[in-house]
C-alpha cells in the first residue's frame, strides 16, 4: 500500500537550509524536495506551458514513483473554458510527455463560475483527453456541493472516462479569522466550500489547506485522517497535498501527515529520507 503526499511546490524561500540545501541549484531543487515528498502540485503550468526540457529536468530528478498532478493552462480551463483550446491542449500534453508515468493525473481546475450548466462542456472536454493520462476535475462553483443533483451530475459525467473529482478542504482555515499576513491574504482568495470526502476512483486526490500555526493545520486534518486509512484499506492509492497561507513548514507537515495515517495502516510504504540539511526544530 502506497500514500503519496506532497506540497503546492518544490521549492520555496523559507525551505533553504531546513528542507533543502543552500545554496543549492535550480535544477537540484526537485531532487531535494523528492527525498521529503513524493508527490508535488504542478501549479505552475497553469501560467505557461513548461519547455519539454524543463519536463525532462523533471523527470531526470524524480524516480518513476513519484507522482506530479500537473494542471492544465489557465488558457484551456479558465479562458478558454474547455473550447476551442486544440492546438493549446495539443502542445501541452507534448510538453509533460518526458514526465512518463510520473504524470499521475492531468489536473483541470475550473473557475468558480463554471456552473452545473457548463457540465456538457466538461463531459465533451474529458472525452477528447488521451486515454493514456488519469483525470481529476476540480470544481469551484458552490451548487456542485450544496445541489444534490449538480453533484450527481457531475459525479457521473467524472465516471464515464474514471475520472477524480479533487477536494480543496479549505474548512480548517476559514474555521477562525487569520491571524498572520499570509493568512490574511489567502481569507480573500481561497474558495469557501463545504467539506467532500467522497472518492470516485481507485486513486482520490485531496488539497487541504491548514494555518500557519503547525499544529492547528494538524488539529484540522484528523478527519481525513481517517478517511485516508480507511481508503487505504479499501485498496485505493490516494495522494495528499499539504499547504498552509506561508507553505513555511509544508514538507514536514506532509510527512507528519504521512506518519499519522501510517500509524493507523502499517502496511503504508514509508517514504523516502530526506537528505539531511541541518537540524529542524519544526516538531
Amino acid at each position: 500500500m502506497r500514500l503519496h503526499v506532497g506540497c503546492a511546490m518544490w521549492a520555496h524561500r523559507s525551505w533553504q537550509g531546513r528542507f533543502l540545501a543552500h545554496p543549492l541549484p535550480a535544477q537540484e531543487r526537485l531532487r531535494h524536495y523528492a527525498g521529503w515528498c513524493d508527490a508535488v502540485e504542478g501549479n505552475t503550468t497553469f501560467y505557461a506551458t513548461p519547455s519539454r526540457d524543463a519536463v525532462a529536468s523533471w523527470a531526470r530528478q524524480t524516480g518513476p514513483d513519484f507522482r506530479f498532478v500537473v494542471k492544465l493552462p489557465k488558457l484551456v480551463t479558465h479562458e478558454r473554458r474547455l473550447a476551442d483550446a486544440d492546438a493549446e491542449l495539443g502542445a501541452f500534453l507534448d510538453a509533460i510527455e518526458p514526465l512518463g508515468p510520473r504524470a499521475h493525473a492531468l489536473w483541470v481546475q475550473l473557475p468558480g463560475s463554471f456552473a452545473p450548466a457548463d457540465v456538457p462542456a466538461l463531459a465533451r472536454f474529458l472525452r477528447r483527453l488521451p486515454a493514456s493520462h488519469r483525470q481529476a476535475v476540480e470544481v469551484r462553483h458552490p451548487a456542485f456541493f450544496a445541489d444534490a443533483h449538480a453533484a450527481r451530475l457531475l459525479e457521473e459525467t467524472l465516471a464515464v472516462t474514471d475520472a477524480e473529482w479533487i477536494p480543496f478542504d479549505t474548512t480548517a482555515f476559514f474555521a477562525s479569522p487569520p491571524t498572520s499576513d499570509a493568512e490574511r491574504e489567502a481569507w480573500t482568495r481561497k474558495p469557501r466550500l463545504p467539506l467532500r470526502t467522497r472518492a470516485l476512483t481507485d486513486r482520490p486526490i485531496v488539497r487541504y489547506l491548514g494555518r500557519d500555526d503547525p499544529e492547528r493545520t494538524v488539529d484540522g486534518w484528523r478527519h481525513w485522517v481517517d478517511v485516508v486509512a480507511g481508503w487505504l484499506r479499501e485498496g485505493r492509492s490516494p495522494t495528499v497535498f499539504v499547504h498552509t497561507p506561508d507553505n513555511a513548514d509544508a514538507p514536514a507537515l506532509a510527512r507528519r501527515f504521512h506518519d499519522e495515517v501510517r500509524g493507523r495502516v502499517p502496511g503504508v510504504e514509508a517514504l523516502p529520507e530526506p537528505v539531511p540539511v541541518g537540524p529542524l526544530t519544526l516538531f
